[in-house]
């Protein structure tokens, strides 16, 4: 697929406390399922979906993921990396790294996704609606795909009514960690402070600024060894 100009961040700066004793002495994106860390399934298919520049932040161990994936020349990608030196949560961590990951002038949209799931994705698909929130801060700020609650997270997180994320619903689906923003959605944000992501998007969903898909395919949320072990024997 010929490359775009949209940006894209993997958020890779967690501890990873629920993976230890493996994240002890290695940051959990550099964990290995199958014959890759989990970061490359992440950077392979931006990579074929015509993402070339790609933001990474860290902080734990933040050299050893420096180290294993360089620039990014092997994967035919253009690497950065946000470094933070204190915890500053989801939304504080995109802020931080907005410099990197936007045109201010054209309030370009950029795609964000969790380091720590597997997901089978065709991050093309999300092109339409990185286009759709390209500009007028007006419009959305912020397109989430949402997956099947799994067995650890049970409720959910948002309601999907007819494409849109509303406070009220049937049904409640899980937030599979991969959504598109519009910068407009982190001004508010201070500069260095921890800031959560959630009620961000709670208070754009209760203006009607949110929009959402729901994804059927393979998602796993890597959020512990017993998730690693399951992830892995798929692959063997």
């Amino acid at each position: 697929m010929p490359g775009h100009s949209f940006k894209a961040m993997i958020l890779a700066a967690g501890r990873g406390e629920r993976m230890r004793p493996l994240t002890d002495t290695l940051p959990k994106p550099l964990l290995r399922a199958g014959k890759q860390m989990l970061i490359e399934y992440h950077l392979q298919n931006l990579a074929q979906a015509g993402f070339r520049d790609i933001v990474i932040n860290h902080a734990y161990l933040g050299h050893m993921i420096e180290a294993a994936l360089g620039d990014g020349q092997r994967y035919d990608i253009n690497i950065t990396y946000s470094k933070e030196t204190t915890i500053l949560e989801t939304a504080g961590g995109i802020a931080n790294a907005l410099p990197l990951l936007t045109n201010y002038s054209a309030n370009q949209s950029f795609l964000v996704v969790n380091a720590d799931i597997f997901c089978q994705i065709d991050y093309s698909a999300l092109l339409p609606a990185l286009q759709r929130l390209q500009g007028n801060p007006d419009g959305d700020l912020a397109h989430l795909v949402l997956v099947d609650n799994p067995p650890h997270h049970p409720n959910g997180d948002f309601f999907l009514e007819q494409g849109r994320l509303t406070a009220m619903g049937h049904h409640q689906l899980t937030f599979s960690g991969i959504g598109a923003y519009h910068p407009y959605l982190f001004n508010l944000v201070a500069p260095g402070i921890a800031t959560k992501l959630s009620p961000l998007l709670r208070q754009a969903i209760s203006s009607n600024k949110v929009g959402g898909e729901y994804y059927q395919g393979m998602w796993m949320d890597i959020g512990t060894p017993e998730r690693l072990q399951l992830l892995t024997a798929q692959f063997l």
